[in-house]
């Protein structure tokens, strides 16, 4: 037909309508970041594991006339914007799963879409940083690195350098007075050899400490896993290389494995500063600052036994603020209260140690922003 033209944006509408439903399945998913990521059944959870979402339907918007009314017309004096309200059906009220009185409208149509623990990981990591992130020479566990720097005459057949042995075939040709390619002797061969080199990798250690005192109930204790889980998670896929040390204390501190740290229950009483001695004895012996990023990390409800080991628990910290990247202490508690470790923190002034207080599950995606902020350097 003479002056068609064809509406190719029709044959991209698949296209468009599946980058839509993506588009709109990540923004349901960081709506609902600061309750997913609280899941019990997540941090439970053995391996990958697979999340149902509600996500509104994705129908296309359409005008929806009103049938008690009469026909009519109407047009815009310039003043709406996109998203404003044009108008609602007397009675109707947008209802999700779970929400709303019974009525005779029919509600927002919902389906769960299917997101595994990556999808949810992406997005929380989006938003986190790692804070005086350095690179360090890693001389203890060295990362394997190796470099063909050198040419030798003797070597494996699978390492030959084919241009250079074609070179000085032709060079030893043209030394005798006969230019040419061919006769090859093992004189013509050249070899690329490789040599072991140190690299600078960001490798860390995360010391993470938790509170297993009488007072630290079921909340503050699947709080505090919680915030480990994810902590440990978002630092293994920053670093090729993360080492971590899990310690507990009451009145004394001791380091366990990483099921112990997770699954022990709480009893006796508190001394916060056994678990920042033994803390700093691990940094001094085991993880020089010249070769490792240090994360320490405490979670604890707070009440220590008293105002001299809140004082002792002050002296350790500060002794070891100068060498870590952050030290971050989440004080787990509910109610509104102050406790006495966190006024006697209060007193410190460095931008490496970091505090938060955690009084409800959803507190935990906030805690983890202030912990590990988005920067330059991360």
């Amino acid at each position: 037909m003479a002056g068609y033209v064809p509406d190719w944006t029709l044959q991209r509408k698949g296209l468009a309508d599946q980058a839509r439903h993506q588009r709109k399945i990540k923004d349901a998913l960081k709506q609902q970041l600061p309750d997913l990521i609280t899941e019990d059944s997540i941090v439970t959870a053995e391996g990958d594991r697979i999340i149902r979402v509600p996500i509104r339907n994705l129908e296309e918007y359409r005008f929806r006339f009103n049938p008690w009314q009469a026909d009519r017309t109407a047009q815009d004096q310039g003043q709406l914007k996109p998203g404003d309200v044009l108008g609602q059906i007397p009675g109707a009220t947008p209802r999700g799963p779970g929400q709303g009185m019974p009525g005779e409208v029919p509600g927002i149509d919902y389906l769960e879409a299917d997101v595994s623990l990556e999808d949810i990981s992406d997005l929380l990591f989006e938003e986190l940083g790692l804070p005086y992130l350095k690179p360090k020479v890693q001389s203890v566990m060295p990362r394997p690195a190796f470099q063909f720097r050198d040419i030798s005459k003797r070597g494996l057949m699978g390492n030959l350098d084919k241009r250079r042995s074609l070179k000085e075939n032709i060079l030893r040709h043209a030394r005798q007075g006969q230019p040419g390619l061919g006769q090859w002797t093992p004189d013509d061969l050249r070899f690329k050899t490789w040599v072991e080199t140190k690299v600078e990798d960001n490798n860390a250690v995360v010391i993470a400490m938790r509170d297993i005192s009488g007072s630290m109930g079921d909340f503050k204790k699947q709080t505090a896993r919680t915030f480990a889980f994810w902590m440990l998670r978002f630092l293994r896929s920053k670093y090729r290389s993360v080492e971590v040390v899990f310690i507990v204390h009451h009145t004394q501190a001791r380091q366990v494995t990483q099921d112990e740290f997770f699954q022990l229950g709480e009893s006796g009483g508190t001394k916060v500063s056994s678990a920042y001695e033994l803390c700093w004895d691990v940094i001094q012996h085991r993880y020089p600052p010249q070769q490792w990023n240090i994360y320490p990390m405490h979670f604890s409800d707070g009440d220590n036994w008293s105002d001299a080991d809140n004082r002792r628990t002050v002296e350790y910290l500060e002794a070891m603020l100068p060498v870590v990247n952050v030290f971050g202490y989440a004080e787990i508690r509910e109610g509104g209260y102050t406790s006495t470790l966190m006024s006697a923190f209060s007193k410190l002034r460095s931008a490496r140690f970091q505090t938060v207080t955690i009084g409800a599950k959803h507190d935990i995606y906030a805690a983890l922003k202030q912990f590990f902020p988005r920067t330059e350097e991360g």
